[in-house]
C-alpha cells in the first residue's frame, strides 16, 4: 500500500499489479459536521481569506505561499493570508513578511486545536499549502471537507489528493516560476466566486466519497480479502 503517486512509481515493474493506493489521513463525520456549510462566504465578507496551516518548517513551503501572496495581493488588494502553526521558520517567515511590507495582510497565528483549524477553514475562501514534500497532507484533505479550493504543489499526497475539478496544483520548478502560478490559481479564484464555489463543493463530495475513515476501513477490509483469496490460490 502506497499514499501517493511518487511512491507508486517507485514500485518496480514486476510488482505493480501488486500495488493498492490507500491514503495516509481522512476525515470522520465529526468533522464533516464541524466544516458544514451550505454556501462557503459567498458574499466574501471581510474581502477574500487565504489561509494555509502546519507546521512551521521550510520543506512546507510558506516562504513561497508568502511570496505567491504578495504578487496576488499587488493586484487584489481586498485580500488576507492567515497561516496557522508553530515551528522554527516563524523567524524567518516574519522577516519575510515585514520586507514585503505584508504586517497588515499576513497573519502568523500559533497552532490551534483541531476544531478551530476545521472552523478557520469554513470560513475562508481557499487554502494555500504548497509543501515541497509532504507523504499525506492531512490539511489538505480537511480543507476539501470543508468546501474549500485548495491550490498546492503537484509533489507527495497534495498532489495525489488534488484534481483539476476542486483545485489548482502547480508543478514545482524554479522558485520564480512557482511563484507566479501559485499567485496565478489564487487571482483567478479571486476574480470568480462560482469556480471558488463549485470546486469547494467538488472538493468536499470527493472527501465524503473517498477519505471517510468508515469507507477507508472497508477498503482496507477488501484489500485483505484480495491478499488472501491470491494467497489461498497459490
Amino acid at each position: 500500500m502506497v499514499c501517493n503517486q511518487e511512491a507508486m512509481d517507485k514500485i518496480p515493474a514486476k510488482w505493480s499489479h501488486k500495488v493498492s493506493f490507500f491514503p495516509v489521513n481522512g476525515i470522520t463525520t465529526e468533522d464533516l459536521a464541524l466544516t458544514k456549510s451550505e454556501e462557503p462566504r459567498p458574499e466574501r465578507n471581510g474581502g477574500f481569506k487565504v489561509l494555509s496551516a502546519g507546521t512551521l518548517i521550510r520543506v512546507k513551503g510558506f516562504g513561497l505561499a508568502i511570496k505567491a501572496f504578495k504578487e496576488f495581493s499587488a493586484n487584489c488588494p481586498e485580500s488576507s493570508f492567515e497561516i496557522v502553526g508553530s515551528g522554527p521558520e516563524e523567524p524567518h517567515l516574519r522577516e519575510l513578511i515585514e520586507e514585503a511590507g505584508l504586517q497588515s495582510s499576513i497573519t502568523l497565528q500559533p497552532a490551534v486545536p483541531r476544531p478551530e483549524l476545521l472552523s478557520k477553514m469554513t470560513e475562508s475562501d481557499v487554502f494555500l499549502f504548497p509543501s515541497l514534500r509532504d507523504g499525506g497532507g492531512a490539511v489538505v484533505i480537511e480543507a476539501m471537507a470543508a468546501s474549500k479550493p485548495v491550490v498546492c504543489l503537484n509533489t507527495g499526497g497534495p498532489g495525489t489528493h488534488i484534481k483539476s475539478e476542486w483545485g489548482f496544483k502547480i508543478n514545482p520548478e524554479s522558485p520564480g516560476a512557482t511563484v507566479k502560478e501559485l499567485a496565478r490559481a489564487l487571482e483567478l479564484l479571486y476574480k470568480d466566486k462560482e469556480l471558488c464555489t463549485s470546486l469547494g463543493k467538488a472538493g468536499r463530495a470527493r472527501a465524503e466519497d473517498e477519505y471517510h475513515w468508515d469507507k477507508l476501513g472497508d477498503r482496507l477490509m477488501d484489500i485483505y480479502q484480495q491478499a488472501l483469496q491470491a494467497k489461498s490460490s497459490s
